[in-house]
């Protein structure tokens, strides 16, 4: 019998989605689920977005520019320099959401057996897309204890190898809800020009920083126009997973020439996706606003309401809109099964994420889950008390 390959057998599930047959067979036995297991907002996506496709008059849905049309990337340009990043609508490359501009991004600087240092925990397909390229993740732990703030430089500096190319973050963080700032930026970018290496960031949670902190960008640095890849998406920020548009920034020209390359092998992102995510930034500023407070209310309750639980330890987020919460259990994964085939409340449980597929060291994270709180505040109330009504009748 033919056999698959040894990148194959290697290829992490993902622990947002592997237990879906399960909540599944839970819905068919009639049991409601909140799901607290995926960053899917259920903000409405802006009107002028969805508009923008209704009223469209295409008559043929053609392909466009491999690097994504002139007119939305000369938008997105705008877009960034209202945020204090000055670049041209050359420097950026539009893609099939983050996720490709991750997997060009590692196919275009990175050989076999080459290395990227990352936070972890960190977004579980980070490890997905460097196992495709057959690169090697190397870890560095930033812990609960510590509020999953940057572990010192000097960490980072003792991971460095001659097969090191490349540092990689997310700011503001999934799963963690960090949010890293401008000093520690600059530390990180002062290590990446020292040994000559990479600084990449995921910075699809651009908006959403709370308690007066503010994001800053790896684009905003000085002196690191080689050095610097930014990675952007539309999902979060206007609440339009399903677009699946991203994009990539850097003024780095010899990285956009070899990730075009990339680009153009897949022929072209989607046009109507497009039309909808160039229209999407005619969204004004009280969007974010209101959006940003609904998620600061959701993350109080959130975390007010498992404080409350003895032997949960939760760290408050001030990004993104995820947090990391340690559980009194020995395996999340068993119990997040347990949840959804055993356990219920009035016919109602929980799914979870559980946080140990947000680590690549072995053994880390075993008993923490990621939690998305991306329901309203009555909901969130009602899935965590299912998780406290749980935790009780729960037996390792």
């Amino acid at each position: 019998m033919p056999t698959i390959s040894t990148k194959g057998r290697n290829m992490p599930e993902s622990p947002i989605r592997k237990l879906v047959p399960y909540a599944e067979k839970a819905k068919a036995e009639g049991k409601y689920i909140y799901h607290l297991n995926i960053g899917q907002p259920d903000i409405k996506t802006p009107e002028v977005a969805l508009e923008a496709v209704r009223s469209n008059t295409v008559e043929i849905l053609s392909y466009s520019r491999s690097e994504g049309s002139d007119t939305y990337r000369k938008k997105i340009a705008a877009y960034y320099d209202f945020h204090n990043i000055n670049v041209s609508h050359e420097d950026i490359i539009v893609t099939t959401g983050a996720s490709e501009a991750i997997a060009f991004i590692f196919g275009s600087i990175m050989d076999p057996d080459d290395e990227v240092i990352i936070c972890e925990p960190f977004y579980a397909n980070y490890i997905a897309f460097a196992t495709a390229a057959s690169v090697k993740v190397k870890p560095i732990i930033s812990s609960i204890e510590d509020d999953f703030v940057l572990p010192p430089i000097s960490e980072f500096e003792k991971l460095i190898t001659e097969r090191t190319k490349a540092i990689m973050i997310c700011n503001p963080g999934n799963p963690t809800g960090c949010l890293y700032s401008e000093e520690e930026i600059k530390q990180l970018a002062n290590l990446v020009k020292k040994h000559d290496l990479f600084l990449i960031s995921d910075e699809v949670y651009r908006e959403f920083t709370y308690d007066g902190h503010s994001h800053y960008s790896i684009l905003e640095l000085e002196g690191l126009d080689e050095h610097t890849i930014m990675i952007d998406s539309v999902s979060k920020r206007y609440s339009m997973c399903g677009a699946r548009i991203g994009c990539l920034v850097t003024r780095n020209e010899t990285i956009r020439h070899t990730v075009l390359k990339f680009a153009q092998a897949r022929l072209s992102p989607p046009t109507y996706a497009q039309i909808a995510s160039e229209a999407a930034l005619s969204t004004p500023q009280s969007y974010f606003k209101d959006v940003k407070n609904v998620y600061i209310e959701r993350r109080n309750t959130l975390i007010a309401e498992l404080q409350k639980i003895e032997g949960i330890k939760v760290v408050v987020p001030k990004g993104a809109f995820y947090c990391i919460a340690e559980l009194p259990v020995k395996n999340a994964d068993n119990f997040a099964q347990w949840l959804l085939e055993s356990f219920h409340v009035d016919n109602e449980t929980v799914m979870v994420a559980p946080a140990g597929g947000f680590y690549s060291t072995p053994g880390l994270g075993m008993n923490q889950i990621r939690i998305a709180y991306v329901l309203n505040k009555e909901r969130l109330i009602k899935a965590v008390n299912i998780i406290k009504e749980a935790l009780k009748a729960y037996k390792d």
